[in-house]
C-alpha cells in the first residue's frame, strides 16, 4: 500500500476518533448537562466525521485503488500530496473555526482548501482515468 495511503488512512481513523469523542461529549452533556458550551463542539463533530473520516478516507482509497498504466506508476505524487495537505489544513480550519471562535474568513478558507484539494486530487488522478478496457 502506497505511503500517501496509509498516512491518509492513519488520519481519517484519527478525525474518525475525535469526531465520535466530540459527538460523544455532546450526547452525555444533553443527557446530563456538564457545560452549555459543549455545544460548540457540534461544527467540528460534524466536520470531521463527514470531510475528514468519509472524505479523506474515499480520497486515499481513490489513490490506491484506481489502476495504474504505464508499469504501476501512480503519476505526481507532488499533487496528490498538495491535495491531502490542502484537505487537512481545510478541515482543521473549517471544523475548528467555530469551535475557537475565529473570524468567519478563517472558515470560509478552510472550504475554499477543502475546494482546491478535490480539485488538485482531481488533476493528480485524471491521467488514470480510462474507459473499461482501453489502455494506453
Amino acid at each position: 500500500m502506497p505511503r500517501l495511503t496509509v498516512w491518509s488512512i492513519r488520519a481519517a481513523l484519527l478525525y474518525l476518533l475525535v469526531g465520535f469523542t466530540f459527538g460523544q461529549l455532546m450526547l452525555y452533556n444533553k443527557g446530563i448537562p456538564i457545560n452549555g458550551a459543549l455545544w460548540r463542539l457540534l461544527p467540528a463533530h460534524i466536520e470531521f466525521l463527514l470531510v475528514g473520516w468519509i472524505g479523506q478516507l474515499a480520497l486515499a482509497t481513490a489513490h490506491w485503488i484506481i489502476p495504474r498504466f504505464r508499469g504501476g506508476v501512480y503519476g505526481n505524487l507532488k499533487l496528490a500530496w498538495l491535495s491531502i495537505i490542502l484537505l487537512n489544513s481545510g478541515i482543521l480550519m473549517a471544523g475548528l473555526g467555530p469551535v475557537l471562535n475565529t473570524p468567519r474568513w478563517v472558515v470560509l478558507a478552510g472550504r475554499i482548501a477543502e475546494a482546491a484539494a478535490v480539485l488538485v486530487f482531481a488533476i493528480y488522478i485524471w491521467p488514470r482515468i480510462r474507459p473499461l478496457g482501453q489502455e494506453p
